[in-house]
């Protein structure tokens, strides 16, 4: 058995063993306390934990749940670890399969949670790492009749996939070609003889009734046994097992008018008189729409991953690596991190790394959607799938194969469009029972014609419980919410929107609130010196020189800035000498022999020195959210300076279209309340919680969400960790570095608070389509059960044909695709690219 795939799970006679890898423990008390824990679930018999290994060996009652076992881990303040396994499943045509998978694996002792996606015909299982293997769950598929194996997300296995897809195209098309090809004469011979008179007594005056009989019987059973094999070589197993799917309602309905048909035309005599009818041309065009169908919808759903293609095609296929003093073009696989990678003018970038020699200017839209291309040096981060613009430079490789961002990001979003979303659960509990409903329906519909049906009765039987059979095969249903979601979060990668879960999706359009961070969300996140104003006697440029000198000491943000400032003018900055510092009030030192003091009002007043010349000024920085600092020369008050965290350029833009969707917009903050609440009236934010400690955000949330509220917090993605996993929808914001926040359930690639304008915009376009499509597959098959059924005929003589009940089924699951796929044309309200504009200045 292959490495990764033992069975970690033993079953016994009266019970099971299963192993848990447990992170956190550090004693021997450790050990004592999970054992006693794990030991109090009800029917665990025996618990024995190894501090060595960091596993947990329980035995138990074959019914004792594991999930309760995790649980009651978790409860005592230790982490079992969590993996999941990803399986590509093979042979899932409808709902009722992904029930049946979804079950099959779920009923596999050890597993927390499965979800089973059609569309992309995957299954996503959480188990405790190395509860259960692989093993156990690729033959809990197979044991339902499905094919399964373990996706490893390598870029070999796509290539495989889509190979396999576009293998299952070509071999859908050449069967609806020859089905088609073989169709076309039966429908002449058979519906022509019926619209055209003058044809079909010319075609007596060939052949007898008889002959024409055998030759529909001839065509219509290669139809049957050749393309329309697939669906005796699935279906009948499932119906073996009594879990009937789509496959057997097609076989069910084709084989009861293709068998009708071969009695009425070799042995008549056995039905009763006015029912010799033959439904050859119905047996065959059913499986033609079908197959029809299946194909359209397989190139339907080769458009959902289309995302994901292009995500792959920015990756670069070779590296230029400099090995043994040689330069070496390599295979990317081959890369190592370590490998010194030399990059010329318009190539990609290959993997992750840092720049070791020279400079250039690298594109990064497909990461930040920023249309600027960026100044890479000695030491900046370059990131694989970006495009070198201008110069030549060497970097080391620091990420290589599935650790750079680029796959990363590939990995994010095949995760998300995985994901079920919790409307998804109507849709599995109606489906579960949905097939078994059809063929009560259908035989139902038989029974009551036979009994009430006018002559030839024998004849409305059959055709209406086929026509049952066929209009209600439940494709549409399986297909309505994951293409929706394939396509949603795959135009979001598009747009640098990445939805770690497919469930956020859901979650973010219900917000009410949408709680932000402001140092780093609504701010660039680096102080900047915005104001200096001298007294009557100084020269600006020297005064800045001389508190730079000193601030230079300091490892202050704010002291950072103002050294910045001052390094821009050109000037060296002397060195400062008596360096002293008082927190919380300022500093002094010593430079070129003038005693200098920087800092807050109080320091100044403590100094003996009035700050009322410059009230005014301080009074407008205040009204600016700006918080004043003062500097001293020489026992004078020689000026005020204002260092703040600017505001974005685009957060305003943000915030009205925040507005504009009916949302409202709180800020979190560490800022007094009045330099707050002046950046708040600055913005328009309707709520402000100020004066937040690090570790307060959280209690603002749960304030926040009070009275049921919905709230999306939007943060960093770095200190703001138990804030996003609080909040109803967590939205890192950041670079491309910051998306392995794993608190977030939304990261977005860019600085720029529009991304989450966006996000809100196109997970509203996600739901509504998400309900169209769910709301035309039940409205589908509610209403037109009963037609095909018979009930028109009363009242309108109005009866369904089954040819036509194929027909509307095939196009159903076409329609629904289509109706994702238009998601691809969402249009963000809010443009990407960098707007123009001015920096508003605040307070960092």
């Amino acid at each position: 058995m292959p490495d990764g795939q033992q069975q970690h799970l033993e079953t016994g006679g009266e019970g099971r063993i299963v192993d848990i890898s447990i992170e956190g423990m550090s004693c021997a008390s450790c050990v004592v306390r999970i054992e006693r824990v794990v030991g109090a679930v009800p029917g665990v018999k025996e618990a024995s934990v190894n501090l060595a290994t960091g596993r947990a060996r329980i035995q138990s009652d074959a019914e004792t749940d594991v999930a309760t076992i995790v649980s009651a881990v978790h409860a005592a303040g230790y982490e079992p670890r969590i993996e999941t396994i990803t399986l590509a499943v093979e042979g899932m045509t409808c709902a009722s399969c992904v029930g049946r998978v979804e079950r099959a694996l779920k009923a596999v002792p050890g597993v927390l949670e499965a979800s089973v996606n059609l569309a992309a015909g995957a299954a996503t299982v959480r188990v405790p790492s190395g509860a259960v293997g692989a093993a156990d769950l690729i033959g809990a598929v197979e044991r339902v009749g499905y094919e399964a194996r373990v996706a490893s997300g390598s870029s070999e296995e796509r290539a495989e996939r889509q190979a396999a897809r576009d293998e299952e195209v070509g071999k859908l098309r050449r069967q609806v070609i020859l089905a088609g090809a073989l169709t076309l004469p039966v429908v002449v011979l058979d519906m022509g003889s019926h619209l055209v008179p003058a044809f079909h007594h010319w075609l007596l005056g060939l052949m007898s009734q008889q002959a024409i009989y055998v030759v529909l019987f001839a065509l219509a059973s290669i139809v049957q046994f050749g393309p329309g094999w697939q669906f005796y070589a699935k279906g009948w197993p499932a119906l073996r097992r009594l879990a009937p799917d789509m496959n057997s309602l097609v076989m069910l309905g084709t084989s009861a008018a293709w068998g009708y048909s071969v009695v009425a035309t070799f042995a008549p005599g056995v039905l009763p008189a006015g029912a010799v009818n033959v439904y050859f041309e119905a047996a065959a065009v059913i499986v033609t729409l079908i197959l029809l169908g299946r194909w359209l919808e397989a190139l339907a759903r080769g458009r959902t991953s289309a995302a994901i293609t292009g995500l792959l095609k920015l990756q670069a296929k070779t590296a230029r690596v400099l090995r043994d003093g040689a330069e070496r073009d390599l295979p990317i696989e081959e890369v190592v991190v370590g490998d010194t990678v030399r990059v010329r003018p318009g190539e990609k970038i290959p993997v992750d790394g840092t720049v070791l020699d020279g400079s250039s200017f690298v594109d990064e839209a497909m990461i930040t959607g920023e249309a600027v291309p960026v100044e890479k040096g000695e030491g900046a981060e370059v990131i694989g799938g970006t495009i070198n613009k201008t110069g030549s430079f060497t970097y080391r490789a620091t990420k290589v194969g599935a650790d750079t961002l680029l796959s990363q990001i590939v990995r994010m979003v095949e995760e998300a469009q995985g994901d079920k979303l919790p409307i998804q659960a109507l849709v599995d509990r109606v489906t579960l029972w949905f097939v078994p409903a059809v063929l009560v329906a259908a035989a139902l519909t038989s029974l009551v014609w036979l009994v009430f049906g006018p002559e030839p009765a024998l004849t409305f039987a059959v055709v209406n419980a086929v026509a049952v059979l066929i209009i209600a095969c439940p494709c549409a249903m399986g297909l309505a919410t994951p293409t929706s979601i394939m396509v949603g979060t795959g135009k979001a990668a598009e747009l640098g929107i990445l939805f770690r879960r497919g469930e956020a999706l859901q979650t973010l359009r219900d917000a009410e609130v949408i709680a932000l961070d402001k140092t780093g969300t609504l701010t660039r996140g680096r102080p900047e010196l915005t104001d200096l104003e001298v007294a009557k006697g100084f020269d600006s440029d020297a005064v800045l020189r001389l508190v730079g000198a000193v601030e230079a000491a300091s490892e202050h943000p704010i002291a950072e800035a103002i050294v910045a400032a001052a390094r821009a003018t050109g000037a060296a900055l002397p060195h400062a000498r008596n360096f002293d510092a008082r927190p919380g009030f300022g500093v002094t030192a010593t430079v070129d022999g003038q005693s200098i003091a920087a800092g807050a009002d109080r320091f100044m007043r403590e100094l003996g020195l009035d700050i009322a010349p410059f009230a005014a000024v301080a009074e407008r920085l205040g009204s600016e959210g700006k918080t004043p600092l003062y500097a001293a020369v020489d026992g004078q008050l020689a000026a005020i300076l204002a260092v703040a965290d600017p505001i974005k350029e685009t957060t305003p833009d943000a915030i009205r279209a925040l507005h504009a969707q009916g949302l409202k917009v709180a800020m979190i903050t560490g800022d007094n309340a009045r330099t707050a609440r002046a950046i708040a009236d600055q913005l328009g934010i309707d709520e402000v919680v100020a004066e937040v400690l690090p570790g307060g955000k959280v209690d603002a949330i749960k304030a926040l969400q009070q009275g049921g509220t919905r709230v999306a917090f939007v943060g960093d993605g770095i200190n703001d960790a138990p804030a996003l996993a609080q909040a109803d929808v967590g939205i890192a914001i950041g670079t491309g570095t910051d998306i392995a926040i794993e608190a977030a359930e939304v990261v977005l690639m860019s600085g720029d608070l529009r991304g989450v304008v966006n996000a809100i915009a196109l997970s509203r376009a996600t739901m509504a389509n998400i309900k169209q499509n769910l709301v035309w597959a039940f409205a589908y098959n509610t209403a037109l059960i009963p037609v095909a059924a018979g009930l028109l005929y009363p009242a309108f003589g109005i009866l369904l044909s089954p040819v036509f009940a194929a027909l509307a089924m095939a196009l159903s699951s076409v329609s629904v695709l289509t109706n994702a796929l238009r998601l691809r044309r969402f249009a963000p309200p809010l443009a990407a690219a960098r707007g123009k504009g001015t920096d508003i200045p605040t307070i960092a």
